[in-house]
């Protein structure tokens, strides 16, 4: 079975569909039909069939795909030590970020990375914390950047880079309370959250949970935290987030700052990889860049502007 073949029975298998799986692979419709039915033909059974909500794995694609992820891993590797040997530290390098991550933190370090390793091609894949920890998997991407949500899967290795604070944004106008400085006193409160499964909504709705008080009114959720502090400029309630991503508009007095009083008050920002017997060459420097970069990258103030303290 040739891995052309095989990665693109994968892509098939996630998408569920031939048009969106030649996006991925980057093929027409037509080819990946044809390798399909040639992976078919060589197997000796159906691999596919169509439903009305799309293709479905049968029984036999169902089989194959955990060994069709592990003989592209196993390539993957061996390409790797090949590489390893002729020290060669070029090729591509696909990163995938958190939205915010990629618009923010990236740009720090990433063009310093490019301009001493020319012959390493970059590029960026944006998705949500969900789908880039599935994309490793899958060997879609290879490295990811996103805010700590656990334990990993024993496949992956996980690095912490950066720790970040986490504030409460509020409209320019609100005027500071002691009544607000407490979580059973935000619950009555409005506030624009981002989306179930991101970080801080995990840690925004756990607070809340912990201390046994009501969740607050959700006047919106949104996917873009440039959103969410547009919103919250323009008066339609409160958020939580990381302070670097707003720190812009916390200089320009268009939103206020609140400390959060969760039990959790940071995020820890890590980069996840696969583990693998020899890492490529191209790779192992940007990780090790990373780790540098991120560190010594110029972090937002953590001093508030336009602030509200809470009188004790």
């Amino acid at each position: 079975m040739h891995p052309r073949l095989l990665k693109t029975f994968l892509a098939v298998a996630r998408n569920r569909n031939f048009t969106r799986a030649a996006e991925e692979v980057h093929l027409a419709q037509s080819s990946v039909s044809d390798q399909i039915q040639s992976l078919e033909a060589e197997l000796g059974t159906a691999l596919f069939i169509r439903s009305r909500s799309g293709l479905e794995l049968t029984a036999a694609g169902e089989a194959l795909r955990p060994y069709a992820e592990e003989l592209l891993a196993i390539a993957n590797e061996a390409r790797a030590a090949v590489e390893a040997v002729s020290a060669a530290a070029a090729g591509t390098v696909t990163i995938g970020a958190l939205e915010t991550i990629a618009s923010i933190k990236l740009p720090q370090w990433l063009p310093a990375f490019q301009r001493d390793h020319p012959d390493i091609d970059l590029r960026v894949k944006i998705a949500g914390s969900g789908d880039l920890l599935r994309k490793l998997e899958t060997g879609e991407i290879d490295v990811a950047f996103c805010f700590d949500r656990g334990e990993v899967d024993e496949r992956l290795a996980k690095r912490a880079i950066s720790t970040e604070p986490l504030i409460l944004i509020t409209p320019p106008a609100q005027k500071p309370s002691s009544k607000t400085s407490d979580l059973a006193a935000l619950a009555s409160m409005n506030f624009v959250a981002t989306e179930v499964g991101c970080v801080y909504r995990h840690l925004f709705d756990k607070a809340f949970q912990a201390a046994g008080t009501a969740a607050p009114k959700l006047a919106a959720e949104v996917g873009s935290i440039g959103t969410i502090a547009r919103l919250v400029a323009a008066g339609t309630g409160s958020s939580l987030v990381p302070r670097f991503a707003v720190a812009d508009a916390l200089h320009r007095g268009e939103i206020g700052e609140m400390p959060w009083p969760g039990p959790m008050r940071t995020a820890s920002l890590v980069m996840i990889w696969r583990r693998r017997r020899v890492q490529p060459p191209a790779l192992k420097l940007v990780l090790a860049f990373a780790s540098t970069g991120f560190a010594s990258a110029k972090s937002a103030d953590v001093r508030p502007r336009h602030a509200v303290s809470f009188p004790l």
